[in-house]
């Protein structure tokens, strides 16, 4: 079974639409998110233009900021100080990557946690490592979970989960969300032993690794679902055209597996609708 992310992300979406009408009606409150961009990353741009349409087309409202490639780590902390104050604003966004100049981990800081929509505020990430009420959760994990229980259900009880990769934007939130979730969980990474044989055990495989089909269809087992948030761009041996890729060996594992996310069209659209999700999380708490 192939894990249509376009369509859960499409279903997604259309649930916030309805509760953003709800909220207008009850309190009189239209979620806003602000994206700020710097420079003009062609890939980045992208983003922001997707997660603009996205933003509308559900009833919120959108706005962008975009400073120049040359701008200040001083200047952008004044614009996230203004966001931070503008009481109409509930999600403040900052694109990554940000230009080398810049500190990331300032500028995330930086940003009001009750407005942290992309999740990735140490207070946010302490809210949901406590299992506390009120975090805003990184959108990628939120997905991988989403798209998990649509192949298992919702209860994920007792399923052996096994992630690889422990960034703080993938790896290390999506294993607390799995725990909430009431699964063992094993964290893989590049200097685990026997990689192969631990990706054996699971029943829920998520890769998040960064390297272009590494997990093997010998690695799975038989039935297991695996979610691949790897997005890896390579080149088409037989066209030599460039082409997207997971961290998963798609066409072996498939073969194996009882679902898999495909890529492109897997997690990736779910990224953009759990950051909808979260901005209006965060107008609901805080707005």
């Amino acid at each position: 079974m192939i894990i249509d992310g376009k369509q859960v992300a499409a279903q997604l979406r259309v649930a916030i639409a309805e509760e953003v009408k709800a909220l207008k009606k009850s309190k009189g409150i239209t979620p806003s998110l602000t994206v700020v961009l710097v420079g003009e990353d062609p890939a980045s741009q992208v983003y922001v233009r997707n997660k603009a349409k996205q933003t509308m087309e559900v009833g919120m409202i959108s706005n962008e900021i975009r400073l120049p490639v040359n701008c200040s780590q001083l200047e952008l902390l004044a614009q996230l100080s203004q966001l931070n104050k503008d009481t109409s604003v509930h999600g403040v966004l900052v694109q990554l990557p940000l230009p080398k100049h810049i500190d990331e981990s300032v500028i995330i800081a930086a940003i009001t946690p009750e407005k942290d929509v992309d999740g990735f505020h140490a207070m946010n990430s302490g809210r949901l490592f406590n299992g506390e009420p009120g975090a805003l959760v990184p959108c990628t994990p939120q997905g991988c979970i989403i798209l998990a229980k649509q192949h298992l259900g919702d209860d994920l009880s007792g399923k052996h989960a096994v992630v690889i990769g422990r960034s703080n934007i993938v790896g290390k939130p999506v294993a607390l969300l799995l725990l909430q979730e009431n699964c063992t969980v094993t964290i893989a990474h590049s200097r685990t032993k026997n990689l192969a044989q631990v990706c054996q055990q699971a029943d829920i495989l998520i890769a998040a690794v960064g390297r272009a089909e590494f997990v093997q269809a010998d690695w799975v087992k038989k039935g297991a679902t695996v979610i691949d948030v790897g997005i890896n761009r390579v080149e088409d041996a037989v066209t030599g055209k460039m082409k997207l890729v997971g961290d998963v060996d798609f066409a072996g594992v498939s073969d194996v597996c009882g679902a898999i996310t495909p890529v492109p069209g897997g997690v990736g659209p779910m990224t953009i609708a759990c950051l909808l999700k979260n901005t209006l999380e965060a107008a609901k708490l805080y707005g």
